[in-house]
């Protein structure tokens, strides 16, 4: 799958329709973010399975907001609905992969109930 946008308007289709989403949190000026696009749109074509989403920065303040993006590039990884990764700068693509397969890994359902029982 290629790389969609993201706005405020379609986040809350997206959230329902997809498990796992990546959201990428960038800018044009943002040399970094020119950096880390084609590691992005490199996995996200080996990984058709998953929804990558582009936010940006410029046109999106609410979801910056939203999200609580304070610097770019931000990569902000979703698995049904709950936030499970979150981090600026540029990630290597073998770390991204890495990455994506532990989060296919978790299991949200006990992540949330270790969390409620400390």
């Amino acid at each position: 799958m290629s790389t969609k946008i993201v706005t405020d308007k379609n986040i809350e289709e997206v959230m329902k329709n997809h498990q796992i989403i990546l959201l990428d949190f960038w800018a044009g000026w943002c040399e970094p973010c020119k950096m880390f696009s084609p590691i992005y749109e490199r996995i996200a074509a080996k990984y058709p399975d998953i929804f990558f989403g582009k936010v940006n920065t410029e046109t999106e303040p609410i979801l910056c907001e939203d999200f609580q993006i304070k610097s770019i590039p931000t990569l902000v990884i979703l698995k049904e609905g709950t936030i499970i990764f979150s981090e600026s700068g540029v990630i290597p693509e073998y770390a991204l992969n890495n990455i994506l397969k532990k989060t296919k890994e978790i299991d949200i359902a006990t992540l949330n109930t270790s969390e409620d029982n400390e």
